[in-house]
């Protein structure tokens, strides 16, 4: 089985991933966990500029976050492999899971009010439902 792990790219949303009591139960087959960044709003912004530097801190920030993350999950047994993307989650999260023939993808779907819960509400939720290629696990928190 493979399974697409997804979140937004923060540490709450990578927290509440790895958190989910759901992954004990996945088998330990298959694993891709994506981290989905938004672009910088300054670059849809007629005028808005976004300094490269501040682009290039962020990536890095998330993929220092996106290795972490992908090691706890291989201290828990999952051979787990890390991938990176920027743009709109729904897109990026079916894309990948299609490139991949995943047969499940697991998101955590906050409660609290926090970016991440911004992220799933904003239009990630319903969406993903209508688009995913493959079972959808949603675990809440």
């Amino acid at each position: 089985m493979r399974i697409l792990m997804a979140y937004d790219g923060t540490i709450e949303g990578q927290r509440a991933l790895l958190a989910a009591p759901e992954i004990n139960l996945l088998p330990h087959d298959e694993t891709h966990l994506l981290a989905v960044l938004p672009m910088p709003a300054g670059l849809f912004l007629a005028e808005g500029y976004v300094p490269g530097q501040v682009i290039d801190e962020e990536r890095a920030q998330a993929k220092a976050l996106l290795d972490e993350c992908v090691a706890a999950l291989i201290a828990q047994g999952f051979p787990a492999t890390g991938h990176m993307s920027w743009g709109e989650p729904v897109e990026e999260i079916c894309k990948l899971a299609a490139q991949l023939k995943s047969s499940m993808i697991l998101v955590a779907h906050p409660r609290a009010t926090s970016f991440a819960a911004r992220w799933w509400r904003g239009w990630v939720g319903s969406s993903l439902l209508e688009q995913t290629p493959c079972s959808l696990l949603v675990s809440v928190y």
